[in-house]
C-alpha cells in the first residue's frame, strides 16, 4: 500500500471510533494511531514523516478542543484502579505506561489521599477482598506467610498488609478504615 492510504481522514475516523469506546490519554491515543497506520501499510513500510505529523495535530487540536485531558483521565484511572484495590506505586506505573506525564500522575495520586484518609490502606482492603485473604478468606485457610507475599507481589506495603491480615472481619475493615 502507498503512503495515500493513510490520509489525515482516515487518521480522524480511526481517532473517533477509538475515543468512542474507550477514554484515552493523549500520547496512548497517539501510539494507537500510529500502531494502527504501522497495521495499514504493512510490515515492509515506514509510517511516513506526514503521517505523523497528521497524528500529532490531531491530537494537538483534540487536546486543545478538551475531548483529551490527560489529568481528568490520570484522576478517572487512579480512581478506578485504587477501587480494584491496586497499590499506589501500581497505580502510579500504569499512568506512565499509558503515556501520562509526572506531573498529572502525582497529582492524580494526591486526589486519592483527598478522598481517602489512607489510600494506600484502601487499596489493601479492596486488594484483600477480592482475593480472598485476611478477614475475607475461606475457613481454614489462613497462611499467614502467603498472604503478606501476596500483598508485597501486589506492591502493597508491610504496614497495610499487617493491618489488613489483623482484622477479624469486615466490620473491623469498615473501622480500620474510617481511622478507629
Amino acid at each position: 500500500m502507498d503512503e495515500a492510504a493513510v490520509d489525515p481522514a482516515l487518521i480522524e475516523r480511526w481517532a473517533l471510533h477509538y475515543l468512542e469506546r474507550f477514554s484515552s490519554s493523549a500520547e496512548n491515543l497517539r501510539r494507537v494511531l500510529q500502531r494502527r497506520a504501522r497495521r495499514r501499510l504493512g510490515p515492509d513500510h515506514r509510517v511516513a514523516a506526514d503521517t505523523m505529523a497528521a497524528i500529532d495535530a490531531l491530537v494537538a487540536r483534540y487536546c486543545a478542543a478538551g475531548m483529551i485531558d490527560d489529568a481528568a483521565y490520570a484522576a478517572s484511572r487512579a480512581r478506578e484502579r485504587l477501587r480494584r484495590g491496586q497499590s499506589l506505586p501500581k497505580i502510579r506505573a500504569a499512568l506512565t505506561a499509558k503515556g501520562i506525564g509526572a506531573e498529572d500522575a502525582a497529582a492524580a495520586i494526591r486526589a486519592l489521599s483527598e478522598e481517602a484518609a489512607d489510600p494506600e490502606l484502601a487499596a489493601a482492603c479492596a486488594f484483600a477482598r477480592r482475593r480472598r485473604l485476611g478477614p475475607y478468606r475461606r475457613q481454614g485457610d489462613a497462611d499467614r506467610n502467603r498472604e503478606l507475599a501476596a500483598f508485597a507481589r501486589a506492591g502493597f506495603g508491610r504496614r497495610a498488609a499487617a493491618a489488613v491480615l489483623a482484622c477479624s472481619d469486615e466490620q473491623a475493615i469498615a473501622e480500620l478504615l474510617r481511622g478507629n
